[in-house]
């Protein structure tokens, strides 16, 4: 089923998806599958698999001199997607960026998807690399996601980057796009994002997930501006729930959104993660039921260190 469809018939009813990252080099599927058996239970409409360009580290040496090195911490999304709808039969949605990544190695990852049977895309550019001040594409890469769709569309109608026809095209490829209520954080204004929204729609893409965001309010003014734009896709709601008591300052530094001062006031009361913890699910089982409340079907959660509270949450709202 691709992600369009399962919009298409999910008639009304609560549904939510999830995102999980590839696990570090070397540490094997245990955890990520610990992960998803927790919340496979709740019969999910997909699971996106996030992509990591590789990045520089630097590893001393016997004589006291460092070498700099560049490695990919995070390796194997097609493999993981592969496992994952192979283990569990839900709709696998990896992430292809631009970041890092040639049009040739695109074009072989489009390929492997395709041979596996993997139908779900999430279209990306990507973040930075940690040591680049702005993006900078890689040489002969994309500098923009609408180079990677451009790419995407041509794959499907049957063309190779090159120019050169594919001779047996497979099953053609859905795929998703980022979307910001607050804006992404290089755009010059939120109503200039959202012409790039607008763009990525005009050459094909079906759906959008937000960034998250703690302000339902902020998400339902960006709908409502996009649909006045002429921008028709679904905009999926993208929920994280706050799970320490750092994130009060480290989310909004990293995700470039706002903390509404309500949830501000009552992360500062707490004196421990855990009652840090309790308050994110409060928090975000309300945000979650106003969403629902509001005819949204699906809720997005970002996993990453807040599993047993997506699970809390997802308990109390289905």
């Amino acid at each position: 089923m691709t992600v369009t469809e399962y919009i298409k018939q999910n008639n009304g009813e609560r549904g939510f998806s999830f995102e999980v990252l590839p696990p570090l080099k070397g540490n094997g599927t245990e955890a990520l599958f610990r992960t998803i058996d927790k919340l496979a239970v709740f019969n999910p409409g997909f699971i996106n698999i996030t992509t990591h360009h590789s990045e520089y580290i630097y590893r001393e040496l016997k004589n006291g001199q460092f070498e700099r090195l560049r490695v990919r911490r995070r390796p194997g999304t097609v493999a993981i997607a592969a496992a994952i709808q192979q283990r569990y039969n839900i709709p696998v949605v990896p992430h292809v960026i631009c970041s890092g990544m040639t049009i040739e190695d695109i074009e072989y990852e489009l390929l492997d998807l395709q041979f596996l049977g993997i139908q779900n895309l999430m279209l990306l550019r990507g973040d930075k690399a940690k040591e680049d001040s702005r993006f900078t594409p890689t040489p002969g890469g994309h500098a923009h996601t609408t180079d990677l769709i451009e790419q995407v569309v041509r794959f499907n109608n049957g063309t190779f980057a090159d120019g050169t026809t594919i001779k047996h095209p497979g099953t053609k490829f859905e795929f998703g796009v980022a979307s910001y209520p607050e804006k992404h954080e290089e755009a010059p204004n939120l109503e200039r994002d959202m012409e790039y929204l607008k763009q990525k729609q005009e050459l094909g893409a079906q759906y959008a997930v937000t960034q998250l965001f703690y302000d339902n309010e902020k998400y339902f003014d960006f709908v409502e501006k996009a649909r006045q734009m002429g921008i028709t896709i679904p905009i999926i709601p993208g929920i994280k729930p706050m799970a320490k008591l750092s994130q009060l300052t480290v989310v909004p530094k990293t995700f470039h959104c706002d903390i509404p001062e309500a949830l501000a006031k009552e992360i500062v009361k707490c004196k421990t993660d855990e009652q840090a913890r309790q308050l994110g699910i409060e928090w975000t089982t309300a945000q979650c039921q106003e969403l629902y409340a509001h005819g949204i079907q699906n809720i997005h959660f970002y996993t990453v260190s807040a599993v047993d509270s997506v699970v809390e949450i997802t308990k109390r709202l289905l």
